[in-house]
Formats: C-alpha cells, structure tokens, sequence
C-alpha cells in the first residue's frame, strides 16, 4: 500500500502538491520504463531510416528492391497483426517481454550482418547470383520480423503496461505518461536518421550496418534489465498478470472440455455414419480458415465505436511522403546527402514531438475526440478485454493500407514517375480527413459552431 501511494504520489506531483518519501523508488522505476522503450525505439528508427538508402545502393537507378522490402515488411504485420494481438493476449507480460527484445534485436543483427554482406560483394549479382538473392531475402525477412516484434513491443507498452500503471488515477496521469511514450518515440525518429544520415555521408553506409548489428547486440541486455526491473517494482503490472494468467488459464480448461467432447463424439460414430465425420472435417476446415484470417478480431474490431476514426487513420498510410524507404530512396536518387535525408525527416519529427507538449493542453480544452488521437481515444473507449486484438487489428489495417502504398511503388518503380506516387498519397489523406470530419458530425452533430465564427467575423470587422 505504501509503494502504490508513492507511486501515485511521483505521478501526481500537480494534483497532490505533497512529495512523498518514498517517492524516488517510482520515479526511478518510470524512468526504467522510459529508458528501456528509448533503446528498443532507437534501434527500430535507425533500420527504419537506413533500409531505403540500403536498397537503392544495392540496386541502384530503380526504386524496386525498397518497394520490395516495404511489401514484404508491411504484409507481414498486415496478415500477422491481429493474430499476434490475439498472442499477447495469451501470454503474461514477461514472456512477450522476452520474445520482443530477443527477437527484435536479433533480427536486426541478421538484417545488417546481411546488409553487410550485400555492400560488401557489392558484384555478387552478377557473379553469383544465388547467393544475392539469398542475402536479399535474408534482410526482408529478418527486417519484418523485427518490425512485427517492434509491434509486439508496442502494443505491450502503450496499450498495456501504461494503462494498467494509470489506472485508480485521474485521466491526466495516462494524458501525461502516453504523451512522455510518444515524445520517445517521436524522439527516436528525429535524431536516429539524423546520426545515421552522418555516418553514411561522412563514413559509409558499410558503417551505419556495422553501428546497427553491434547496437542490437548490446542493448538487448540493458533493456531487458530495465524493463523486467519496472514488472517487478509494480505491483499493477503484477497483479494484471496474475488475472491475465487466471482468465487464460480458465480459456484452456475450457478448451481442453471441448477437445474432449470433440474427441469422445467423434468416436462415437467412427463405424458408424460417416456423414457426420465429414461434417466434423468440413466444421475443422472452417476453424481453421476463421482463426487464420483472424476472422474473430476483425468482428471484435468492427463492433467498436472506434472503428471510422481508425479507418481514418489507416488511410494515412496510404502515403510514400513519410520519410519511409520509397522516399527515402527517390531522394537518394536525386543525389540528396543522407544526412540532409535525416535531417529533414528531423524537421518532421521535430512537428510530432511538439504535438505531445500540445496534446495534454488541448485534451484539458477541447475532447480526445476533437484533437483527432486514435490511440488515446481507443483507449477510452475499448475494454480491456479487447484492447490488444483491437490494437492489433488496427495495425493490420494500418499495414494493409501502407502495404499497397509499396505494391504501386513496385508497379511505378521508376524514381523519375515518382510524382505518381504523390498524387496517390494525397488523394488518401485526402479521403482520411473527409472520414474523420463524418464521424465527428455524427458524433457532434456538426462540425464547427458557425455561430461563435461568425460573431468574431463581426467583432473583426467592426
């Protein structure tokens, strides 16, 4: 009791105005988590940024092999985003802390040591190319599965772990730890390009693959420490694990009732009527259909009130002007340095990181609904029970959307037909922004009071 008033004390500073002596044991256990998603975020960032300018390196004059590896990463989360949702769901909070972390950073190991290999040999298409495509393969695949382990890792942290050490306090304290997550985040995407655009242009891009692999080789370590120091200083996270671990428990025994009923009718008419024994394999067939297009979350998904919005904000990912690896590949073309590539895509973050200093104000002015943060709002508005496959299903859409982004960059492959490629992602924002002004009309019943607008159009004219 005296460990959970300290942490409320350390996460309440403004609204109990009374330090705590025990407070220095919570604020060291948020600056744990903090630091822990910095590191994790950090290494993801920098792949992020690096694997365009890898690409057309590799494969210069076209932008293919980057639509290639775009398709590949994003139909990765696309298929597996609700099922791995679904995972988390299953899984205490410790055993997908490990397999995030370890397989996130051993993928990106893989993915540069490959990287490596490819720069290197930079002849080895036309020498041998078997093994070309090999290392190709290699780091799409590796590079997608540390994407869908990133995903894991963030649906841990911003869906979970910060809800559940927010909860029994005012609405301010989840406004003030998801805002502090998303500056990291945003963070991260500001000066991990910019320090990789620096190593590239001022050593080489051999380097940067260098500075990638030995980056995830060591920080694993450091942030498996903080992060399983945060679950086991918290006695929230524990305790949510434990009815976690109860309610999956409960969900096998009922299973395990099931199969066996399955089993034991099945054997009640193994000589007998072979009619219903195809009906048994035709039901088992469907089964498996249901579960591997994650059928019960897209249902779960569609039943919430969050859904437009979320569409909405899916389709913002139907863009090739977001600094991902198209982008960053059409530039490189250009004859663009890498590090004013970063720089640039900086500047943008630079804009994101001063939204999480504006949010909490906005939020205490105006609704969650109004400042337009599905994420925040979703997490108001989904129960618990839902909340991972929603959030999964969300990312899915948001990958399927982003995957066909890459599909026309694979059907335009050509740098100098890039403008099409622009056109078609203005045309989805576009499309996004008219979704969100409907569902806010239909929420609101109008979109702006016209009658406060027009008494300050008076006031300014006269």
């Amino acid at each position: 009791m005296e460990e959970d008033m300290s942490i409320r004390a350390h996460l309440l500073p403004d609204e109990e105005g009374l330090p705590s002596q025990h407070s220095v044991l919570p604020q060291t256990l948020l600056m744990y988590l903090y630091v822990g998603h910095f590191l994790a975020r950090w290494g993801a960032r920098m792949w992020e940024f690096s694997v365009g300018l890898y690409m057309i390196n590799i494969w210069p004059n076209s932008l293919l092999l980057a639509a290639v590896y775009g398709v590949v990463e994003t139909a990765s989360t696309a298929f597996l985003g609700p099922s791995i949702g679904q995972w988390l769901g299953r899984l205490t909070y410790v055993k997908v802390l490990k397999l995030w972390l370890w397989t996130q950073n051993i993928s990106f190991v893989v993915a540069g040591v490959a990287v490596i290999g490819l720069l290197v040999y930079s002849n080895l298409k036309y020498t041998n190319l078997a093994a070309f495509i090999t290392l190709v393969i290699l780091t799409n695949v590796s590079g997608a599965i540390g994407v869908l382990s990133t995903l894991a890792g963030t649906i841990l942290i911003e869906r979970e772990w910060v809800v559940v050490i927010s909860e029994g306090h005012p609405p301010g304290v989840l406004t003030k730890m998801n805002s502090v997550i998303r500056r990291i985040d945003l963070t991260c995407k500001l000066f991990a390009p910019v320090v990789t655009g620096f190593i590239i242009s001022f050593i080489s891009l051999k380097a940067s693959a260098i500075t990638l692999a030995i980056w995830s080789t060591v920080s694993v370590w450091l942030e498996y420490w903080l992060l399983n120091s945060v679950y086991n200083g918290i006695p929230a996270l524990s305790e949510s694990n434990k009815n976690k671990t109860s309610k999956i428990s409960q969900s096998d025994s009922g299973e395990s009732t099931s199969s066996y009923q399955e089993i034991k009718s099945s054997h009640s008419f193994d000589g007998g009527d072979s009619a219903l024994a195809d009906n048994s394999w035709k039901r088992k067939m469907i089964e498996w259909i249901w579960n591997a297009l994650s059928i019960s979350a897209w249902t779960v998904y569609l039943q919430q009130d969050v859904v437009l919005p979320g569409v909405a904000l899916a389709l913002l990912f139907f863009t090739v002007l977001s600094f991902g690896s198209l982008m960053t590949a059409a530039l490189e073309w250009e004859g663009i340095p890498a590090y004013i590539i970063g720089i640039a895509r900086g500047i943008s973050a630079t804009i994101g990181i001063a939204a999480t200093f504006s949010y909490p104000i906005l939020q205490s002015r105006i609704s969650t609904l109004r400042t337009g943060l599905w994420s925040i709002w979703s997490q108001d508005h989904v129960s618990e029970s839902d909340r991972c496959v929603v959030g999964g299903v969300q990312n899915s859409l948001q990958s399927y959307l982003d995957l066909m982004a890459y599909v026309m960059g694979i059907i335009i492959s050509n740098p100098q037909d890039f403008w099409k490629l622009t056109l078609l992602s203005f045309s989805g924002v576009t499309l996004a922004a008219l979704l969100y002004s409907s569902h806010i009309y239909r929420v609101r019943k109008h979109l702006f009071h016209f009658e406060k607008l027009l008494v300050r159009f008076e006031w300014l004219l006269g």
